[in-house]
């Protein structure tokens, strides 16, 4: 169950009670991402999100945000996506109000000064770096190139080592100014809490400041970009990611992938992990994730591989596809998976930071809010007969893309490789 408030000017709150938990989690979303940004601002909202850290009115230095969280055992961290950034604190139930009050100052009283700013490039660019050094990152972010094209959507979060050395200082305050605004901001807590003590917690360290609204360009027809992407790394393993447009985010088919894709690649029990690594042994890692956006999504499978199986690694992911398309669910699968996905959902839920997270994101960035139980009333309703006509919809030849990170002269001709054996193309 929870409760929600919409406060005039400022944010949005809702709440679910857990009665004896011991912590409050406080998720605290911005409705601003990457996505707002033009090419030339590419990595403004996760600059944001760093800068924000170096210190505020109340909170002058980052050792003393820290040191606000962290001197009574909790826990807070930020994150950018596409289209929102949320920022988060853990903490124990009696501090409840400080962990409220950290989050206003992120987001509402950030100092933004000029000698931080300038600091920080240096940090980003060396974080972007990471990625691009670790080929597990690199490969899903090549993925993004290949199947959003280069739009917001396809670029990378973070941006480029020259978007964020030449982002001018006044595009971040402007960006501030118009996105981190009160009205902007949805604001989710749970623990054993009172709904209008949280609210009252919320207007006094958020205030108001009604919200500007920023409107993103739609996604481009998927797939928008090259059909195979690699890049060459001097690695002893190849990371791949295979993949085709899914669903926006509230299609009326959404749970339906879920159940899909827990059935193909979601756990040591899928069907990609049995065959492609313990029956072939083509892989160490192998798992499949779904990627969903206000109009647009993906539904891609990543894995590591020698170098040398490359090609009977993407047959054989290709193989378990097309069994989804072509052939019914059996009944005990599907009720396996069914049984797996509700008791995770029902194991998240005794946490307070997922509960926070779930109830938040949805708030922010979804048609409705459910209830744990709705969730499960949408997942029983899933059906084989659904499950495979979505598979048909979505499994496609021409919509297949492949983005690889592979040592030197390995992975060659791997366009030829993206063949669906029978059905449509």
């Amino acid at each position: 169950m929870f409760e929600r408030t919409a406060l005039p000017g400022g944010p949005r709150v809702i709440t679910s009670r857990l009665p004896g938990a011991r912590s409050v989690s406080i998720a605290a979303y911005v409705l601003a991402g990457s996505r707002l940004e033009s090419a030339a601002e590419a990595g403004a909202a996760h600059f944001m999100e760093h800068i924000t850290f170096k210190g505020t009115a109340a909170y002058p230095t980052t050792r003393a945000v820290s040191e606000a969280i962290e001197g009574v055992g909790g826990s807070f961290n930020a994150a950018t996506d596409r289209e929102s950034t949320v920022y988060w604190v853990r903490v124990p139930l009696r501090e409840m109000a400080r962990g409220m009050d950290v989050l206003g100052e992120l987001i509402v009283r950030p100092f933004l000064r000029s000698s931080e700013i300038k600091s920080e490039r240096a940090v980003i660019v060396e974080e972007i770096r990471s990625y691009l050094d670790d080929p597990g990152e690199h490969v899903h972010t090549l993925f993004d190139l290949a199947m959003f094209g280069d739009t917001p959507l396809g670029r990378e979060i973070a941006g480029s080592e020259e978007s964020v050395r030449n982002l001018p200082e006044e595009n971040l305050r402007a960006f501030w100014a118009s996105a981190y605004r009160p009205g902007n901001v949805v604001v989710s807590a749970a623990g054993d809490i009172a709904h209008a003590e949280v609210v009252g917690l919320v207007e006094r360290a958020f205030g108001s400041g009604e919200a500007i609204r920023s409107s993103f360009e739609p996604a481009p027809a998927l797939p928008a970009g090259e059909r195979v992407m690699v890049v060459r790394r001097d690695t002893t393993q190849a990371q791949l990611c295979l993949g085709i447009p899914g669903l926006r985010r509230d299609d009326p088919e959404a749970w339906t992938l879920e159940a899909l894709n827990a059935i193909l690649g979601d756990g040591m029990s899928s069907r990609l992990f049995q065959s492609v690594r313990e029956e072939k042994g083509l892989a160490y890692d192998v798992s499949s994730y779904v990627v969903d956006y206000a109009d647009a999504g993906a539904f891609v499978v990543s894995a590591g591989v020698d170098p040398d199986k490359i090609a009977p690694t993407v047959s054989a992911i290709l193989d378990e596809m097309a069994r989804l398309r072509d052939e019914i669910v059996p009944a005990d699968e599907l009720a396996r998976y069914k049984r797996y996905l509700a008791g995770r959902l029902e194991l998240r839920m005794e946490e307070t930071r997922h509960v926070a997270s779930w109830l938040g994101g949805q708030e922010a960035l979804h048609e409705k809010v459910l209830t744990l139980e709705g969730a499960l009333d949408e997942l029983d309703a899933v059906t084989a007969e659904g499950i495979q006509a979505l598979a048909v919809r979505l499994i496609r030849e021409d919509g297949l893309r492949l983005a690889v990170v592979a040592p030197p002269r390995r992975g060659r001709r791997l366009e030829s490789l993206l063949r669906l054996p029978g059905g449509p193309v």
